[in-house]
C-alpha cells in the first residue's frame, strides 16, 4: 500500500500544473448587482435604457447613448445579517466598488462616437458560513476509510451519493483509474506504524482500514477577497435611433477562504475526542472576455427600446494555493497531536459560459424610465482545463496549450446547470433634479439539487482536494430601491440593495455500501442562508 501511494504521489507531482474542483470555481464565474447607486436602485435593469455607466459590462451599447463626457466613482458598505462570528471575519466592510469615465464626441449632426473606462467589483467574496450538524454512524475520517477500504470494487456516483458495487479491481487499477486520494484523505493516512497516530485509518496489527464515526460536527468558513472587472468600451449611435458598442474585460481575481472542520469522534459507544481539519486557500489569476450589444427604437415617434447583447467565456489563467492541517484531538490512546501537514500550489485554466440577454426599456416625458431585462448563461459549460506545459511552434515562439479535465467536466454537468436572470426597475422624478428608483433582481439556481463535490474523480481537481463540504445554493433574490440628486453637473446617487441565498450545506459527501449497510456514511443536508445588506453611494461629474 505505502509503495502504491508513494508510487502515486510522485506520478501526480510530476505534473506541474492541474486543475482545480467544480464547487471551487464555481463561485468565480458568476457576477453580483453591483456598479453605480443608479444602477443598482433600478436592479440593474438598464440595459435598454442606457446612459448609465455601468451599462459598459452588460450591454456595451448603453454607453453609445451618452451625449455629454462624465466621470463617475462608487463606494459603500457591504453587511452580512444573521452571520456567526468565525476566527477573525468582520460581518460589515467597507468596499470601493466602481469608478470610470465616458468621453463623448460628435460624429454627425444626430451621431456620437464614444470612448469609456470603467473598474467594478464584479464579485465581492467577503462572506462567513457557518453550519452544524448530527451525524449518525457517519465521519469525515470513515468517508476517507471506505475510499481506501473499498479499492477492490468499482464506485459509482448515484443519486447524490458514492455507491460501492461489485467488481474485482486490484488495489494499483482502483487508485490509478477510479479514483485520486485528495489531501485530507492522505492526512488520515499516516504510512509510518511508528507514528502514534496510526490507528487512525490503519490497524496496526494486520494494516487493515479501520474507522471511527462521529456524533457531529461543527463548520466554520471565512472568505474574502474580490474579482476586479476592467471594462475598455467604443460606442456609439445613429441618427439617435440605433446605437451600438463593444467592450473588453479584463479580471483580476483576489480570492481567500480560512476554514474550520471538526467532528466529535467515538469508538464503539465510546467518546475518544474530535479531530480538527483547518484548510487555508488562495485563488488568483486573471481573465479577459469580450461583451457586444445594440440597442434600437422601432419607431422613430417613440422612444421605447429593445437591447440586445452578448458576452464571450471569461478566459482565466488562475493559481491556487493551499495548507492544510489536521490536528488531532483524540485521547492518548489514540493519538493526540496534529496529524498531517499539506501544502500545494498549481496554475490552471477556468472558462465561464456565454452569457445571452435582451432587454427593453421605455421613457414618459423626463419624468418616469422603466426596464426590464433578460439573461441566460448555461454553466453546465463551465470548462476547468489542465495545463500541460508548453510548445514551440515552426517560427520558434513559444505557447501554452491545455487540454480538458474530461472527469470534472462530467461532473460540472451532473452538479451545475443554466441560470436564468430578470430584471426590472423604474425610475420616478417628482421635480426634475430629484429622482426616485425601485428595483428587483432574481437569478435561478446554478446548483442542481442533487449535485455533489464528488472525491473519487479520476481527477488532479480530487488530487488537490483540500476540502470535503459544498453548499447547493438555490434562488437569488435582490431588492432595490434608491434615491438620485443633480446640482448643476454634479449627481449624487445613494442605493439600498437586500439580497438573500438560501442552501443546502453537506460537510461531506455521502456513501452508500450496497453489500454491508453498516459501511454506509450519510449525512444529511443542513439548511443555510446569505443574507446580505448593502448601501452605496455614488458621485458623478459631466462636462
Amino acid at each position: 500500500m505505502k509503495k502504491i501511494l508513494s508510487l502515486m504521489t510522485v506520478a501526480m507531482l510530476g505534473t506541474a500544473v492541474s486543475a482545480q474542483e467544480t464547487y471551487d470555481n464555481a463561485q468565480l464565474a458568476t457576477k453580483d448587482l453591483n456598479g453605480t447607486a443608479r444602477y443598482v436602485g433600478m436592479g440593474g435593469a438598464m440595459e435598454a435604457l442606457g446612459a448609465d455607466i455601468s451599462t459598459i459590462g452588460t450591454n456595451p451599447a448603453g454607453i453609445g447613448m451618452f451625449r455629454r463626457s462624465m466621470v463617475a466613482g462608487s463606494f459603500g458598505f457591504n453587511s452580512q445579517q444573521d452571520a456567526k462570528s468565525f476566527g477573525n471575519a468582520n460581518k460589515t466592510n467597507m468596499s470601493f466598488d466602481q469608478a470610470g469615465f465616458v468621453y463623448s464626441m460628435r460624429s454627425g449632426r444626430h451621431s456620437m462616437l464614444n470612448f469609456g473606462f470603467n473598474y467594478t467589483k464584479s464579485k465581492n467574496f467577503d462572506q462567513i458560513l457557518t453550519a452544524a450538524g448530527r451525524l449518525n454512524n457517519a465521519s469525515q475520517n470513515k468517508l476517507s476509510a471506505m475510499k481506501n477500504a473499498n479499492g477492490f470494487y468499482r464506485l459509482e456516483t448515484q443519486n447524490n451519493k458514492l455507491v460501492s458495487n461489485s467488481g474485482a479491481y486490484s488495489q494499483a487499477d482502483y487508485l490509478y483509474s477510479n479514483v485520486l486520494f485528495n489531501n485530507i484523505d492522505k492526512a488520515w493516512m499516516s504510512e509510518d506504524k511508528k507514528d502514534p497516530n496510526y490507528g487512525i485509518i490503519f490497524n496496526k496489527s494486520d494494516n487493515t482500514p479501520v474507522y471511527y464515526n462521529a456524533t457531529g460536527y461543527d463548520f466554520g468558513r471565512s472568505t474574502t477577497g474580490y474579482i476586479g472587472q476592467y471594462d475598455f468600451n467604443v460606442s456609439g449611435n445613429s441618427n439617435d435611433r440605433f446605437y451600438w458598442g463593444f467592450t473588453v474585460g479584463i479580471y483580476d481575481v483576489h480570492y481567500n477562504s480560512s476554514s474550520l472542520y471538526s467532528e466529535s469522534l467515538v469508538d464503539g459507544g465510546k467518546a475518544i475526542g474530535d479531530v480538527a481539519m483547518n484548510d487555508e486557500r488562495k485563488i488568483t489569476g486573471t481573465g479577459f472576455d469580450v461583451k457586444a450589444g445594440l440597442i434600437f427604437r422601432p419607431a422613430e415617434e417613440s422612444p421605447f427600446r429593445i437591447g440586445l447583447y452578448v458576452h464571450t467565456p471569461t478566459w482565466y489563467d488562475l493559481t491556487t494555493r493551499n495548507y492544510t492541517v489536521l490536528n488531532n484531538n483524540t485521547d492518548k490512546a489514540y493519538g493526540s497531536r496534529d496529524h498531517d501537514k499539506s501544502s500545494e500550489s498549481y496554475d490552471f485554466k477556468f472558462y465561464t459560459p456565454w452569457r445571452f440577454g435582451v432587454s427593453l426599456g421605455h421613457t414618459v416625458g423626463n419624468y418616469l424610465a422603466l426596464g426590464a431585462t433578460y439573461e441566460y448563461a448555461d454553466y453546465t459549460t463551465n470548462d476547468i482545463r489542465v495545463n500541460d506545459g508548453g510548445e514551440v511552434d515552426y517560427w520558434g515562439n513559444y505557447y501554452e496549450t491545455s487540454s480538458r479535465d474530461e472527469a470534472m467536466k462530467q461532473n460540472i454537468k451532473n452538479s451545475l446547470k443554466g441560470v436564468h436572470t430578470v430584471k426590472v426597475g423604474m425610475e420616478f422624478k417628482p421635480e426634475k433634479n430629484f429622482a426616485v428608483r425601485l428595483g428587483y433582481n432574481y437569478q435561478s439556481a446554478m446548483y442542481n439539487k442533487n449535485g455533489f463535490k464528488d472525491g473519487s474523480l479520476e481527477s488532479y481537481g480530487t488530487y488537490y482536494a483540500s476540502t470535503t463540504d459544498y453548499t447547493n445554493w438555490k434562488d437569488t433574490h435582490r431588492f432595490t430601491a434608491g434615491v438620485g440628486y443633480n446640482y448643476g453637473k454634479f449627481s449624487f446617487d445613494l442605493a439600498y440593495q437586500y439580497s438573500q441565498t438560501n442552501g443546502d450545506f453537506y460537510p461531506f459527501m455521502s456513501y452508500v455500501d450496497n453489500s454491508e449497510p453498516k459501511f454506509d456514511n450519510v449525512c444529511d443536508a443542513v439548511k443555510v442562508s446569505n443574507k446580505r445588506n448593502q448601501l452605496l453611494f455614488t458621485v458623478g461629474y459631466k462636462f
